[in-house]
């Protein structure tokens, strides 16, 4: 895929052409609810490229919090809220056939449950991040600017600075 319309394709028109070349016919979208507007855009896009198209809000089944002793880990305390349930999404669009799935925008945790649930091969062109409007890579573009201090050598694990060592060289290497 990679080497293929190199630089001229957005990243969900490379999963398009990624479920084409698989023979992927029947996607499903694993969404935040956070995210239904662009859930539905991407549902539309999909369906107008001639695909058949599922999907599955994180929220499905509406379970209480309160079920997995998570009751004061909510947004407003004293209300209903569903606990997310990403293993629940991936039985859904296994159940409904689905060939290829799209994550879009599952929390952190709950993208790693997906992704050890579904059957089908998974994409994840988009990664939620609520700071940097789900565009998780800025924060490392910005280095010099948002982390500065936040993400310092030395705050880090000797592994963390090892690894943050051999990038630095990998990229004064490259040039």
């Amino acid at each position: 895929m990679e080497s293929h319309d190199y630089g001229t394709q957005a990243r969900f028109e490379e999963t398009m052409a990624f479920a084409r070349n698989c023979a992927c016919q029947r996607l499903g979208i694993a969404f935040c609810i956070g995210l239904r507007r662009e859930a539905a855009i991407l549902c539309k896009i999909l369906a107008a490229n001639g695909f058949e198209v599922e999907s599955a809000v994180c929220k499905n089944g509406a379970y209480p919090n309160g079920l997995l002793g998570i009751d004061d880990d909510k947004v407003t305390l004293g209300s209903f809220e569903p606990t997310c349930n990403p293993i629940g999404q991936a039985c859904c669009l296994e159940e409904a056939g689905t060939q290829l799935a799209i994550v879009l925008g599952l929390c952190v945790g709950d993208d790693s449950l997906f992704l050890a649930y579904s059957r089908a091969p998974v994409a994840v062109p988009a990664a939620k991040d609520r700071v940097l409007g789900h565009n998780a890579p800025a924060a490392l573009y910005s280095t010099n600017v948002y982390y500065r201090g936040k993400l310092s050598a030395s705050e880090a694990s000797p592994a963390g600075q090892a690894c943050a060592a051999a990038a630095a060289d990998e990229v004064a290497n490259s040039g």
